[in-house]
């Protein structure tokens, strides 16, 4: 009887390689921004790219995109969500790479990148001005992650990982506002945002020169599920 295994074995030279790679995001100057790496080796060197790398064969992969993640920046302990799979089979000029990416939410008070051997910079952009073009298909996945960040505000509290642990509502607007990249109306969005019963109060205010502001922190035992804030509805009452 013959071995199906050997009968179906895919010469080395066939089989596609596996990556991972890492949209990072943070707010900085009242602005949603991504953090790229510049590659030192080809293909693409001296290009911006997003920092990732080659996955090891007993390497779970969310372990393997933590790994590069902390190996070409420095960042660590980062919220970090699967995003989607890329394998065009021309997106490498090397071999055939299939690509898992991530998106990572960091605060960019709480921790400073740094460069690795595989890169000579390492640098925070506004997505609106990314340098062009990036590496591979890097603006295809960025976009992409953008997106995604952008759609699930209206049914998660991701926001909430780039607030500090207490915070005001002005506060909380500007974050929805930076990474939206757009205004909302201020009465329409304090009203969903107590209407989905999501912060309670912690009994201090912030000096700010006017009119002292409540703190808030989140409600920990809240689900995610329970959050659902249509951010387009209040751009559109905004606008009539």
């Amino acid at each position: 009887m013959q071995n199906t295994d050997t009968a179906f074995e895919i010469p080395a030279s066939q089989r596609p390689a596996v990556t991972v790679d890492i949209v990072v995001f943070t707010l900085q100057e009242r602005e949603l921004h991504s953090l790229l790496i510049k590659r030192s080796y080809p293909p693409f060197q001296e290009r911006w790219a997003l920092p990732g790398g080659f996955v090891k064969l007993d390497e779970p992969l969310d372990q393997a995109a933590r790994r590069e993640l902390e190996e070409e920046t420095g960042l660590h302990d980062v919220y970090l969500e699967q995003l989607y799979t890329f394998g065009e089979p021309s997106r490498d000029p090397r071999t055939r790479v299939i690509s898992v990416a991530y998106f990572a939410l960091v605060r960019a008070d709480q921790q400073t990148p740094h460069t690795s051997n595989e890169s000579s910079e390492v640098r925070w952009f506004p997505v609106r001005e990314l340098p062009q073009p990036l590496a591979f298909d890097h603006d295809q996945i960025l976009r992409f992650a953008v997106d995604r960040l952008r759609s699930k505000l209206e049914y998660t509290t991701l926001a909430f990982q780039l607030l500090p642990q207490v915070f005001t509502l002005p506060e909380l607007k500007q974050t929805y506002e930076q990474i939206l990249g757009e205004q909302l109306d201020r009465g329409n969005f304090y009203r969903k945002i107590k209407e989905a019963a999501l912060l309670e109060p912690v009994g201090q205010v912030r000096e700010s020169g006017g009119r002292p502001a409540a703190l808030y922190r989140f409600r920990a035992e809240r689900r995610e599920g329970d959050f659902v804030f249509r951010w387009r509805e209040a751009r559109i009452e905004r606008d009539r």
